[in-house]
């Protein structure tokens, strides 16, 4: 583990210093998370594409009237639900337009029909529909939250995450990134992330390299151009770069922090993404798309399981809480604790008798 200190004496570091970073945040992963490699085997569930920011990354977010402008029934939530849970997905990962209630009239009335004022009330209602009606548990990505709301949701996910994206302010500026997006300003995110933590809600958090930070903004999913968004001809980060954050990352957290990279946006290259450190592949889905990166598909579990393993390490499934926390009851909310135990060993992984993906 390294000081804050020597992680800004990495950012000049050349390119021939890589080798050396990747080996030592490889030893501190072994050290710390062994030669145990998790995922988690989800569904997506795309709530609505509608929202108030405009990151000129974004391919989710639509206006209503666009074109994939939507925003799903309870019906359509818990029927997705239950058909992942017949193909052994055990996570519903909501993801979701921030706020979207406070610029469109169409949305308002969408949510007064159901009953609700805004939008994490809605989600907050479809996760117990989740709870009450499938095998799945919920894990929700709901953007910038107050301390009521957090509350709230906790009673109904057993984690819950927001991508912090980048901690940097100059990325809010005309023409870049975050030029359209109030809910991107990062004291707002590390806001949430702070009450996340004092309500002992179990929490994911991400940078996304390659929107116009430079190395001393950031210190981990990696930004890629599509034809339909502002910042299509911007140049997607390499994929040292991509490495050089997850070892500074595992050399800056340490041992015993989970750190993950989206397999589906780097195929081909997944023996360097672990030698990098990472410990967790995130959710996986064996029946929807990743509505984010609609034009990535999903690798196939036995395939990353092949990959995995070609690298001397053991492919273990989780549930959408990680493992250390999954037995722990003070992370939960007591409605949700027996249902967890009872799909979880000692270790607080998914029981191999679950894992259903061992049979394909």
């Amino acid at each position: 583990m390294i000081s804050h200190h020597d992680a800004c004496g990495l950012i000049d570091a050349p390119s021939a210093a890589l080798p050396e970073l990747l080996v030592r945040a490889g030893e501190l992963r072994d050290r710390g998370r062994g030669r145990t490699v998790t995922f988690s085997a989800k569904v997506f569930v795309p709530l609505t594409t509608l929202c108030r920011d405009y990151c000129g990354y974004c391919t989710f977010r639509r206006d209503p009237g666009e074109p994939g402008a939507h925003t799903m029934e309870p019906g359509e939530v818990v029927a997705l639900a239950q058909a992942g849970a017949r193909l052994g997905a055990k996570e519903a990962l909501f993801s979701l337009g921030d706020k979207p209630e406070a610029l469109f009239a169409s949305h308002r009335e969408f949510l007064r029909r159901h009953g609700h004022r805004t939008t994490l009330s809605y989600l907050r209602a479809v996760c117990a529909a989740v709870l009450a009606e499938s095998s799945l548990l919920p894990h929700a990505n709901p953007g910038v939250m107050g301390e009521r709301d957090l509350a709230a949701l906790r009673e109904v996910n057993v984690s819950m995450g927001i991508m912090l994206e980048t901690v940097s302010e100059r990325l809010l500026g005309p023409g870049l990134a975050h030029d359209r997006a109030p809910d991107k300003v990062p004291a707002r995110r590390l806001r949430t992330m702070a009450l996340a933590g004092k309500l002992g809600i179990p929490f994911t958090t991400g940078l996304l390299i390659g929107i116009g930070e430079t190395r001393r903004e950031v210190i981990v999913q990696n930004f890629r151009a599509k034809p339909r968004i502002p910042m299509r001809d911007a140049v997607e980060p390499s994929l040292d770069d991509l490495l050089w954050t997850l070892a500074v990352a595992r050399l800056l957290l340490g041992p015993d922090v989970n750190i993950q990279a989206p397999p589906n946006l780097s195929p081909d290259v997944y023996p360097r993404l672990l030698a990098a450190g990472l410990n967790d592949w995130g959710g996986i889905s064996p029946l929807t798309l990743d509505h984010i990166n609609p034009e990535k598909p999903w690798p196939l579990i036995p395939e990353l399981r092949r990959a995995t393993e070609s690298q001397g390490f053991v492919l273990r499934e989780r549930l959408a809480i990680y493992p250390e926390f999954a037995t722990r009851p003070e992370y939960l909310d007591e409605s949700l604790r027996a249902r967890v135990l009872d799909q979880v060993d000692e270790r607080g992984l998914v029981k191999e008798s679950h894992e259903h993906w061992r049979r394909w």
